[in-house]
């Protein structure tokens, strides 16, 4: 009988270890994809923001090469208009010239001839009259022919200086958004090499226990260490240990540079029977007041609140499936985990 129990408890059982590692490879999965989701949400925003000055520009390009086409059809009816009024200047010339020679071939002929001089001059003056109307009317077309001309060229210059912004608009996304995507890449190497920083000091403090375990990238804490059964105040013996924890937490604070965002989760477990007195009415008020309680710890201890996040699971996410005294212990639990904020 004694050596039957005694072979029962030398079986290994590697089941809780699956489960560790398999858990341990999804919350890097989740933590990878919150990355990526996390870098498309703000180069979908940086995007947008160019997407919408882009379509401004656009417009202004659109709206400034219909008002060139407008003013070259302008600069048209214009030049055709002074060709209109310089072929009459050059008729009305041609005419005023065949009637001064007219003037000086009749020269002083007889007295019979003064009407027709009388009336030739009064052509003449009217001649003279039209021609020179239109040449101040063809001098004020060449001078509105002329603005016309340096609107044109202004237009011109501001639909290049749109294009050339509007290429540059996107070259600055794209350089945008492989910034954001090296940026990205470096903040994730960074906590990752604090986290394995951390791993190293806890280890470091810890070495030697059986009840503190390492799981996938979690320090374990069993409750029992921490708690007196079925509260939520932290014991003297837990203190003690919480104390060498803020150290080492402190130390590790001095050295991640301040644009590197983090948090030390506390998560607090309970095993599967249900807990309801006054203070407690469940598992979840027991879990996260154990969590809140280690965090209050911290903060008393000198770790910025801004760098603490507490949680409560209840007996959601266990650890052991068992129905043993020993696998409800395993439950019983507070994790820490180093993950980004």
């Amino acid at each position: 009988m004694a050596l039957a129990r005694s072979r029962r408890s030398q079986t290994t059982n590697y089941w809780p270890g699956f489960v560790d590692a398999l858990s341990s490879l999804l919350l890097v999965i989740i933590f990878l994809l919150s990355l990526f989701m996390l870098s498309q949400f703000f180069l979908g925003q940086e995007i947008s923001g160019k997407d919408t000055a882009m379509s401004r520009l656009n417009a202004q390009i659109a709206e400034l090469t219909e008002l060139l086409q407008l003013e070259k059809a302008n600069s048209s009816d214009l030049e055709s208009t002074i060709a209109t009024l310089s072929a009459t200047l050059t008729t009305t010339s041609n005419e005023r010239d065949r009637v001064t020679a007219q003037l000086a071939g009749i020269g002083s002929g007889s007295d019979g001839k003064d009407a027709q001089i009388a009336a030739l001059e009064s052509n003449l003056a009217a001649q003279t009259e039209l021609s020179d109307e239109a040449a101040a009317q063809v001098a004020l077309l060449n001078q509105q022919l002329s603005a016309l001309r340096t609107q044109i060229g202004a237009l011109e210059e501001a639909l290049q200086a749109s294009e050339t912004k509007d290429t540059e608009s996107r070259t600055q996304i794209a350089d945008l958004g492989r910034r954001l995507n090296l940026a990205l890449a470096q903040r994730v190497q960074d906590l990752s090499r604090y986290r394995s920083d951390f791993f190293g000091k806890l280890r470091e403090v810890l070495e030697g226990r059986t009840d503190v375990r390492v799981v996938g990238d979690r320090f374990v804490f069993q409750s029992e260490v921490l708690f007196p059964a079925g509260q939520a105040t932290i014991s003297d013996a837990g203190r003690t240990e919480m104390a060498k924890l803020a150290t080492a937490i402190r130390e590790l604070q001095s050295q991640i540079p301040d644009d590197v965002n983090w948090v030390l989760r506390i998560d607090g477990h309970t095993d599967k029977r249900p807990i309801n007195t006054p203070e407690f009415p469940s598992n979840w008020e027991l879990s996260a007041a154990r969590a809140i309680a280690v965090t209050k710890y911290f903060v008393e201890q000198g770790i910025p609140a801004q760098h603490l996040v507490a949680a409560g699971f209840g007996d959601s996410r266990p650890i052991d499936s068992g129905e043993t005294e020993e696998a409800f212990a395993r439950n019983r639990r507070i994790e820490f985990k180093l993950t980004d904020g």
